[in-house]
């Protein structure tokens, strides 16, 4: 029904615009009588074969939503009737701050992909804590962390370690996204040294809270080998639990969109099919030269269940969703567990 009735009618209005509209109906909808009960029964896979333990963290099944959807954890209790494994909030920051100026998201429907430049659009911080310490489901909450836009990357630190401390008792692990390509000068935070002491400070942070929570890296994937080379390598100093590959890509190769359309929408990063095979081999790269004890999780190019079967094949012990879910709607996520139940 969604494919059929409800996108053709979402995709004549502007994305953002639609974006709202959809939560603000998934949160109106839930509260009907006996509509928990027919959601879980809709999209809800339940099966210990696909639980899965990492991290000291017991995921249901292997299937997440990936950081952007729900920035400021307004929906978390809501996501999770959907049925999916894990949650990531944010990109989250320090301050609020408005993001780049609208119109930011485009779709480009002959790709199955989107572009964004939303820029870290966030309350701050502080306003995400509030709303976590009065969630009611135990979906397992990843919390995804940034800079904001004013803090020069020499400062970077600060900010990270702002956001790591509020979020400390509210979220169940940690991302450090230094890899958007939407906030100037961020992704250079991915040069080896800068990233190196950004991720051996975090850590040692992480290290005084007594429980130590999973800290995690979101990379590009637009990185070269050497980078890729350098990532691993810090990955295995800083001792992080894992790294999430890939975030969107500044690339435009090898879109069917007409040329013209693509340059006038201008910057931002890519999301969707383009990034299915590219992701998925930075997972197989990383896999390769990692040790074991540092996970994987696989986003980009999601799109059908096969898709997310060839990322865990790659190496990915999860994999999570974005444009996927927006372009196929919510039942992707029990055709993946339905899928990973038939092998």
């Amino acid at each position: 029904m969604y494919k059929s009735l409800l996108r053709p009618l979402l995709f004549q209005l502007d994305p953002e615009k639609v974006h709202y509209l959809s939560t603000d109906a998934l949160r109106a909808s839930l509260k009907l009588p006996f509509a928990k009960s027919i959601t879980e029964s809709m999209f809800k896979v339940e099966n210990p074969r696909l639980e899965r333990e990492l991290f000291g963290l017991k995921f249901p099944n292997p299937v997440g939503l990936a950081a952007g959807f729900d920035k400021d954890a307004k929906l978390v209790d809501e996501l999770a009737e959907l049925g999916f494994g894990f949650v990531e909030i944010g990109t989250l920051t320090p301050k609020p701050q408005t993001g780049n100026e609208k119109p930011r998201l485009f779709r480009l429907p002959q790709d199955q992909a989107i572009i964004n430049r939303m820029g870290f659009n966030n309350e701050g911080v502080d306003a995400a804590v509030r709303r976590l310490e009065k969630r009611k489901s135990n979906i397992i909450v990843g919390g995804n962390i940034g800079k904001n836009k004013v803090t020069p990357n020499e400062e970077a630190l600060s900010d990270y370690l702002y956001c790591f401390r509020a979020l400390f008792h509210v979220v169940d692990y940690f991302v450090v996204n230094v890899s958007s390509p939407n906030t100037p000068d961020l992704r250079a935070l991915q040069d080896k040294e800068p990233l190196q002491k950004l991720m051996v400070s975090l850590q040692e942070e992480n290290q005084k809270m007594g429980t130590p929570k999973p800290l995690l890296l979101k990379i590009a994937p637009d990185l070269n080998l050497n980078q890729l080379n350098d990532i691993i390598e810090i990955a295995i100093e800083a001792k992080l639990s894992g790294i999430i590959g890939t975030n969107t890509t500044i690339s435009r190769q090898g879109l069917h969109t007409p040329e013209a359309q693509v340059t006038e929408i201008g910057m931002g990063g890519l999301s969707g099919k383009p990034l299915t095979i590219p992701s998925t081999q930075i997972i197989q790269h990383l896999r390769t030269f990692l040790p074991p004890e540092i996970r994987l999780i696989g986003v980009g190019g999601i799109m059908t269940a096969a898709d997310a079967v060839d990322k865990l094949n790659a190496g990915a012990d999860l994999v999570q969703l974005y444009t996927g879910f927006i372009y196929e709607g919510p039942s992707l996520v029990s055709q993946i567990n339905k899928k990973l139940l038939s092998r």
